[in-house]
């Protein structure tokens, strides 16, 4: 977050992305006012246009002109909807900040739920597309297999993984890097650190101004992503559990392979000249121990960067009683 943002805190942040949707600019943001001018709140509206080519930052600029309320960021080009969500976090300056889509499918009405979820103690709510509108082909089915894989190699099992509408406590988000696909994987990446998700069904309404701008394509690179996010959030601190148990079994099977080709030779005479399965152990051997280095030097790199950043490696929630460094300073001062 920017130091103006920590300094004048407000309410509530809508941090909305927008890439070529000029036609969506002005029906979005007359309804999504009225939904926050509703709200007994103070509130803001954090606009990213994402690189547009089209007239969508000329339509956000006279947003802005009628509302101050409404920020708008501009990008250099377009680095893709996580980099606009994360220019969006780092400007917005509310308690609360609630991310949606500017393409009319997501509803604002949905806005005041969310916001009821988060004072009732989560930390995180996600919506719910549990009626979509969309092709069924090319983005429901594979949004069903996304959320499937991503619910069970994160352990957080959600409905709708890439639903734009959720809502943050701005502590979760606040100390974030964000790169790659890695914005839908924020509800995981937060229940990772302690916090506490929740989802809620929202409404999603037919796409009926401007293009989609994702794809099948897109499926493939979530799931490279996905695979990051499960080793920073598992064994960014521990790289050898990873690395070092794969390379040990690799290790001790070539090991153990070379043993037997020894045996079968010394005792029984066997010649081993030009069988592939003498390669094949080796290989093994081999391998396991660069694998075993590459745990090891993780290992370093993780330590020198938690030490020399002063990184936490654990997350507190809260903390019950005054420690004795606290209650001694608190002696001195009576």
């Amino acid at each position: 977050m920017t130091a103006e943002a920590g300094e004048n805190l407000c309410d509530l942040s809508v941090v909305v992305p927008f890439f070529e949707e000029e036609a969506a600019v002005a029906p979005f943001f007359e309804e999504l006012v009225g939904v926050l001018q509703g709200l007994d709140l103070r509130w803001e509206v954090v606009a990213v246009d994402d690189g547009s080519r089209d007239r969508t930052f000329d339509r956000l600029t006279e947003v802005h002109r009628q509302n101050p309320d409404v920020r708008v960021v501009r990008l250099g080009r377009n680095f893709g909807q996580t980099a606009g969500l994360a220019a969006g976090f780092q400007h917005a300056a509310g308690r609360v900040i609630v991310t949606m889509d500017g393409d009319l499918q997501n509803d604002p009405a949905d806005i005041p739920e969310l916001l009821e979820l988060l004072t009732a103690g989560y930390d995180v709510v996600c919506g719910w597309r549990r009626n979509r509108n969309d092709a069924a082909l090319s983005r429901i089915l594979p949004s069903k297999v996304a959320n499937w894989i991503i619910s069970r190699v994160t352990g957080l099992a959600l409905h709708d993984y890439g639903c734009g509408i959720k809502a943050y406590r701005r502590s979760v988000v606040s100390e974030l890097r964000l790169y790659g696909e890695m914005h839908r994987f924020l509800p995981a990446i937060a229940g990772s650190l302690g916090a506490r998700v929740a989802e809620l069904p929202v409404r999603h309404r037919p796409r009926n101004l401007g293009r989609s701008k994702y794809g099948l394509t897109r499926t493939v690179r979530v799931i490279l992503d996905l695979v990051t996010v499960k080793f920073l959030s598992d064994f960014s601190t521990r790289p050898i559990q990873v690395f070092g148990l794969l390379g040990l079994l690799l290790a001790v099977s070539g090991s153990g392979l070379l043993g037997l080709l020894g045996a079968q030779r010394i005792f029984f005479g066997i010649e081993l000249g030009g069988r592939p399965i003498v390669l094949l152990a080796i290989v093994l051997l081999v391998t396991g121990l660069q694998f075993i280095t590459f745990g090891l030097l993780g290992e370093m790199l993780a330590r020198t960067y938690h030490e020399s950043q002063g990184k936490p490696v654990y997350v507190i929630s809260e903390v019950l009683g005054a420690g004795p460094e606290h209650r001694r300073s608190r002696a001195r001062e009576g």
